[in-house]
């Protein structure tokens, strides 16, 4: 009997041991960090980006060309900053700052891919409308049924009659015309969302089995997401993923966030952020 409780014993330990090893959060020292810059969109929704005449891109779109190939070059931002702040693309107030950088660190394993974001939130949203959250921090990967998803990123999600957009219905949440779009959400308040965007945005119920937390220090946010390699959005080594961050700041709710182009996260592989093997 006594020989079998040992035995058991060991047994357990080991079982632990595997377990706090499988878990065990990336060494975030020998993970190399990339800044993707974040900007204020305003009311520039997908429509806006394809529309003739208004957005000089919408040619390039239709060739099968990327946001991000004609506005990020050598990992800076070209963009017509002042444009964004305008009223023409934010009747209602622009932020006073239209971008910033936001650090990127990626590392995966055989079941999770792990994402690290550090960035200073700045003040003066333009919208204070989120009391509860000073800070919400949101990534998503479209899955290859998103039209466009690998082009745009997540602005498949944003549509002209979306909640909070000029004229709109309050209650009209982000949405993909088809496909879905895995979402991982962290918010200053002390909660964390796994939810997806389809026909709309869904805060819980996703499929990733992400969870994300977060903390400050000084001016500064660490904002870490864990997700299963499987998902809406399936991930795998050797394969580069597109994905989008966006940040709320200062109490910003709706579309008063910065968000980036869509970028891509390459796990053992090549992308705009590479995902180091843990």
């Amino acid at each position: 009997m006594q020989k079998s409780f040992v035995s058991l014993a060991v047994f357990g330990a080991l079982l632990a041991s595997g377990a706090s090893s499988a878990l065990a959060a990336p060494d975030w020292s020998k993970v190399p960090k990339t800044d993707i810059h974040v900007f204020h969109p305003g009311v520039s929704p997908l429509e806006w980006v394809q529309g003739k005449g208004e957005h000089s891109g919408a040619v390039g779109l239709k060739k099968g060309e990327s946001c991000a190939g004609c506005h990020i070059e050598d990992g800076k931002l070209s963009l017509d900053v002042k444009r964004l702040l305008s009223k023409e693309l934010e009747p209602k107030g622009a932020p006073k700052v239209g971008t910033y950088p936001v650090g990127v660190q990626a590392a995966f394993d055989a079941t999770n891919l792990y994402v690290r974001l550090t960035f200073k939130a700045p003040a003066g949203s333009g919208d204070k409308s989120d009391k509860e959250n000073e800070v919400k921090a949101s990534i998503m990967f479209p899955n290859d049924k998103v039209p466009m998803g690998e082009q745009v990123g997540c602005w498949a999600t944003c549509h002209k009659d979306a909640r909070t957009m000029p004229g709109a219905d309050d209650k009209k949440t982000k949405h993909a015309e088809a496909g879905v779009l895995d979402l991982m959400q962290w918010r200053s308040g002390g909660k964390s969302f796994d939810g997806s965007v389809s026909d709309k945005r869904n805060m819980e119920g996703g499929k990733a089995g992400a969870s994300a937390e977060g903390s400050k220090s000084g001016d500064t946010y660490t904002v870490t997401f864990t997700r299963k390699l499987a998902g809406n959005a399936v991930l795998a080594p050797g394969k580069a993923v597109t994905f989008g961050v966006a940040i709320h700041a200062d109490n910003a709710g709706g579309r008063f966030h910065h968000v980036s182009f869509n970028q891509t996260i390459g796990l053992g592989t090549d992308g705009d952020v590479k995902a180091v093997k843990q």
